[in-house]
């Protein structure tokens, strides 16, 4: 059940997923000196690298991003910190078998920098989100979610590191589940066959 990884920096929720014991056919990487390359590497990974700079549109960029990523014949693409907005196109090709991971409960706080905007909100729980790779960014159908308290005295950073360790649990959880044929589509909506729940609330500060 090839699995191939994307990544664009260093490589912690693929070092996770590789703990968890998923076996990794690839990691793909748009940037050359990213951290997770080595993680790979490590493990006796293949890695290649396809730098988004090198190709003037995102299709380009693209069209070769999906030759390496189709020489696997991955059945799941997982984006673990993949920087990059993907096309229709892209998403089409991987359509229900693409996931990723975004440091926030969505809906809420989609894009970047999400932890400095929930304290700005004031919310009292934050968290992180494994989702379905679809056209509207950060919008595709969840699969699970991890929330943590919000402290008094949190900074973006202790609240990142804290929200960081759920990502490390529920991700690779997510991509079993997939992998175990165990996630129902339904309406737009995922579940999960068994009794696995589809959130967890960490009490760890």
């Amino acid at each position: 059940m090839p699995v191939v990884v994307l990544i664009s920096g260093r490589g912690s929720n693929l070092q996770a997923i590789l703990d968890a014991g998923i076996a990794v056919q690839a990691v793909v990487s748009n940037v050359a000196g990213a951290g997770g390359l080595e993680v790979a590497a490590r493990r006796g990974i293949a890695t290649r690298v396809v730098p988004h700079r090198d190709h003037a549109t995102r299709e380009a960029f693209e069209a070769v991003l999906m030759r390496e990523i189709d020489a696997f014949s991955p059945r799941l693409v997982v984006h673990a910190g993949f920087m990059r907005i993907v096309t229709a196109g892209y998403v089409e090709r991987y359509r229900w078998r693409s996931l990723n991971i975004h440091p926030s409960l969505l809906p809420s706080f989609t894009g970047l920098h999400t932890h400095e905007r929930a304290l700005a909100a004031g919310v009292k729980l934050h968290g992180c989100t494994v989702h379905f790779v679809t056209e509207e960014l950060d919008g595709g159908p969840i699969v699970i979610q991890a929330a943590v308290p919000v402290l008094a005295n949190d900074t973006a950073e202790s609240l990142s590191n804290r929200v960081l360790r759920q990502e490390h649990v529920i991700y690779p959880r997510a991509i079993r589940w997939f992998l175990e044929d165990r996630l129902v589509i339904a309406n737009g909506k995922v579940g999960v066959k068994g009794n696995d729940a589809q959130y967890l609330l960490s009490d760890r500060v």
